[in-house]
């Protein structure tokens, strides 16, 4: 699945292409609750008002859409407005929504949110040929715009970096979406990949097991039979992935989280109660030398504590965990008990009521075993 920037910036690039007037727009600055996050894009079609991404989710969107058209639709004025020369002759322009809370209500933002923009126009689309180019080709790229007179470099980006605005320069990295692997090709596997998919993750999933991943079922993930730990050297993890170990198999999720955790992947989890955590802890700390700093990084059991005991249900508490950390909020510690078993069976009691099998896999937001 292509991410957002990039189908904005394709969408631009062909807007620019065919000669139409297309503004982009770049959310460089948030106070308070904001519906998007900084670096989000969003591009405008000047002669009819089209849109290819978002910045609000709301009411700016449509005030953006009636500002721009208006200067391309009506004739000019013998001594425009200041924002409309601006417009005009191709020089940026920078907007704040929600100042008040009239205008915040006006514009739907949240409860003491403010939105500062960046406005760039007619990018030049040659440029914009190069840089959906080399995004498709799944390189980084940062994109320098000089707030002066709305010129723009193109260099190598790197994984860490993030937007950066000065008074003069607006620098926003694009690269590829964001990734992750699972360890593990069992049910809990094919609703957590679904979500992630469905979030704009790309997908790959590992298991050396035939009998588990002959049957996936969801021809936009990525299925490997590799042993994971050579998996997670293909994946090559950088700050925008992340690895979930699901086998429940000390023999695979090791091999895989020896490697994840000294990886750049912005979150590195595994399912199991938290008794099979501190052995898993010992083990590799012991066995395969990991300190307990390294350790530390994993989410352990994976997932928030909702209550979560089915497949399903464990997916959203790990995908919920995996935003969170994406999203740099931070969550409460998991309490409460272990969630049930969900890829061994349930044994029957003598007197008919449901115990546990003698070998679980118990996962998200457990906490004894």
């Amino acid at each position: 699945m292509d991410n957002l920037s990039l189908l904005v910036l394709r969408q631009l690039q062909a807007w620019r292409s065919q000669g139409h007037a297309a503004m982009l727009a770049t959310v460089v600055r948030t106070w308070g609750s904001s519906p998007r996050p900084v670096g989000s894009v969003m591009a405008l079609r000047g002669d009819d008002g089209s849109v290819v991404g978002s910045v609000s989710g709301g009411c700016i969107e449509d005030d953006l859409i009636e500002r721009y058209t208006r200067v391309h639709a009506a004739p000019q004025p013998a001594a425009p407005a200041h924002a409309d020369t601006a417009r005009l002759h191709g020089l940026p322009e920078t907007l704040v929504y929600g100042l008040s809370a009239d205008e915040a209500h006006r514009f739907g933002l949240p409860c003491g949110g403010t939105l500062e923009l960046v406005l760039e126009y007619d990018p030049d689309p040659q440029q914009l040929h190069e840089l959906v180019v080399a995004l498709e080709a799944g390189s980084l790229v940062q994109r320098r715009l000089d707030l002066r007179d709305g010129s723009v470099r193109l260099q190598a980006g790197g994984a860490a970096d993030t937007l950066v605005l000065s008074d003069t320069q607006l620098c926003n990295t694009f690269g590829p979406g964001y990734r992750m692997l699972l360890i593990g090709a069992g049910a809990l596997a094919e609703y957590l990949s679904s979500m992630a998919v469905s979030c704009g993750f790309a997908v790959t999933v590992c298991d050396p097991r035939v009998e588990y991943r002959s049957r996936w079922p969801d021809p936009q993930v990525t299925v490997v039979d590799s042993m994971p730990d050579d998996a997670v050297t293909a994946f090559a993890p950088d700050p925008r992935s992340c690895i979930v170990a699901l086998s429940h198999d000390p023999k695979l999720d090791d091999l895989a989280l020896i490697d994840a955790l000294q990886s750049p992947a912005f979150y590195v989890g595994a399912i199991g109660s938290r008794r099979n955590q501190a052995a898993r802890r010992e083990r590799l700390m012991t066995h395969f030398e990991l300190d307990a700093d390294t350790m530390d990084r994993l989410h352990g059991p994976a997932g928030l504590h909702i209550g979560s005991k089915t497949p399903a249900e464990i997916a959203v508490s790990i995908m919920a965990e995996v935003l969170a950390c994406k999203n740099g909020v931070a969550t409460a510690h998991r309490t409460g008990s272990d969630v049930m078993a969900i890829e061994a069976p349930v044994a029957a009691t003598p007197g008919g009521s449901r115990g546990a099998a003698p070998s679980r896999v118990v996962a998200a937001g457990s906490a004894n075993a």
